[in-house]
């Protein structure tokens, strides 16, 4: 009916369109006018007010001219498919602005150079693919012969990344810095070192001595207490930590060997390590670890004083 139809100004008004969007679509084949005045203008009928603002809602959500058309138009997918697919799509684009802010929140933090701010989106952008063949070629460095041996076929398990597939900003920024150390040569050859040392402990004593957690247990309550490594109190500490190093050893408890073990504690000490499991918990969202470096610090003050 003729009090029904509008014409394109006022048509304009009711989507909110301008005059020259609507004589697009109109031109297009998207909306058709109902109808013409006798002076030949368009007029459109109430119908086209309902699709013109799905029109509108479907372009500000992104979707182009041609899947519009398709949906709209033709029917050619319904709605709920369009939706689905587009919602992918807009998955993928979420995920690349947080690679993208993680990545300049990281540069501006580092104060990193464009050379290491290259380095760094390479390594966070890695394919899933791509990404677990650096991981599996830094841990069969690091085990290398040693993967199939009891305890250390768990240890690697622990030192392993995952990436979600949906990260959060500051995982893909942990991956990246993680993604550096896992590159690092003289990183992989020192934890190499660890774990041929554990291998090498005698399995017949009982369970492996994790050098680590042992510290940890021992040392732990002395470094809380205020115990100084040079004081009377340590002297518990240090033959506990001797004793069963030499039973996992299979060596006497002498200065030699005390020597030894301080000076495997303080190989251990490297900051990088600290750095490999504070990230690696971020990326497999684990608790945050507590750092060594203090009871290895004590634990080599203590050995030392006690083997001259």
């Amino acid at each position: 009916m003729e009090s029904h139809n509008f014409p394109i100004g006022e048509l304009a008004r009711r989507t909110g369109l301008t005059v020259k969007a609507i004589r697009f679509y109109s031109d297009t084949g998207i909306v058709v006018p109902a109808c013409r005045t006798p002076a030949g203008y368009r007029l459109y009928g109430t119908d086209a007010v309902a699709r013109l603002a799905l029109v509108r809602t479907l372009r500000e959500l992104g979707l182009d001219l041609p899947t519009i058309r398709r949906v709209v138009v033709d029917r050619e997918v319904s709605m709920a498919q369009v939706a689905a697919a587009h919602a992918e799509a807009l998955d993928v684009q979420i995920r690349t602005l947080r690679l993208r802010r993680s990545m300049l929140t990281a540069a501006a933090r580092r104060g990193s150079t464009p050379e290491e701010l290259d380095l760094m989106h390479r390594l966070a952008t890695l394919s899933d693919a791509e990404r677990r063949r650096l991981v599996d070629d830094f841990l069969a460095t690091v085990f290398d012969g040693l993967d199939t041996h009891p305890v250390l076929a768990g240890v690697m398990r622990s030192l392993t990344p995952e990436l979600p597939d949906d990260p959060s900003a500051e995982q893909i920024q942990a991956w990246a810095e993680l993604a550096e150390l896992l590159q690092d040569t003289a990183f992989r050859t020192r934890l190499h070192a660890m774990a041929e040392d554990l291998a090498g402990q005698d399995a017949r004593t009982g369970p492996l001595l994790v050098l680590a957690e042992e510290v940890r247990r021992l040392a732990g309550p002395a470094l809380d207490e205020g115990v100084a490594p040079t004081d009377p109190g340590a002297g518990p500490v240090v033959t506990a930590l001797v004793t069963q190093y030499a039973r996992s050893t299979d060596r006497p408890d002498d200065p030699g060997l005390r020597r030894r073990l301080a000076a495997h504690l303080e190989d251990m000490n490297d900051p990088r390590r600290d750095d490999y499991l504070r990230l690696l918990a971020v990326v497999n969202a684990w608790p945050a670890p507590e750092s060594l470096a203090p009871v290895l610090e004590w634990s080599v003050r203590a050995l030392t004083a006690s083997a001259p």
